[in-house]
């Protein structure tokens, strides 16, 4: 066999198609780029390959719906409809928390999502602040092919990785992306604090042109 079988491959790009899914990707898919979208839908792809390397189970370990709703939403705070008022985690956590609790999600289920969006970018933080965090932390670590972090890089096979990159291909994924937490960075100085990625990224595009991330990206698993 030289590739996956059509079933094992529809599993691997199979989205939850929930009620609640279809509203998320009704939310965000009109106000990301095509790019910041479909590294919004492959990182939630790769971390449900990062819990199966880690024994986890939907249902038993960890909501799928709300593992899918974090990584649909962790980048709408760059989203071309957001107020950009504060750092773009934040903004984009207090919108998804907003947004699920509108959709009748308990409050505490909301809260999970929400630190799992504001921690996404913190290191030695996510990984301690349960399951969903962790989850989503390496699924978009995942997408970025080993810079943001190399635990789980051999969680997805190179056949695998194909087929969720055929379904949502990466479009420039790190310029598109690092373009729009710049740009929401630069629209108010709350939302570029010193430290935090979107102060440094727009530190350093300033600076060098490029962020080290981006510099960093190009000899990744994926490239771009």
């Amino acid at each position: 066999m030289t590739g996956p079988t059509h079933e094992a491959t529809a599993d691997l790009i199979t989205l939850p198609g929930t009620p609640l899914a279809d509203a998320v990707m009704n939310l965000i898919r009109p106000v990301e780029t095509p790019s910041v979208f479909n590294h919004s839908i492959r990182s939630y792809l790769f971390a449900r390959l990062v819990a199966g390397r880690l024994g986890l189970t939907a249902g038993r370990d960890y909501h799928d719906d709300l593992l899918f709703a974090a990584c649909a939403m962790h980048d709408l705070g760059v989203a071309s409809d957001g107020p950009h008022s504060q750092r773009f985690e934040v903004e984009g956590a207090d919108r998804a928390a907003a947004f699920l609790i509108d959709h009748a999600v308990p409050a505490a289920d909301a809260d999970q999502v929400w630190q799992a969006i504001a921690l996404h970018t913190s290191p030695g933080i996510a990984e301690r602040r349960g399951t969903l965090c962790v989850l989503v932390r390496e699924g978009v670590a995942l997408d970025f092919g080993g810079p943001l972090g190399a635990d789980h890089v051999d969680a997805v096979t190179d056949k695998q990785a194909d087929a969720v990159h055929a379904a949502y291909p990466r479009l420039d994924m790190i310029r598109s992306l690092t373009d729009a937490i710049v740009a929401q960075a630069a629209k108010n100085p709350k939302n570029a604090p010193r430290y935090a990625i979107p102060g440094e990224f727009l530190r350093e595009r300033e600076t060098f042109g490029r962020t080290r991330l981006e510099h960093a990206c190009r000899s990744s698993r994926w490239g771009n």
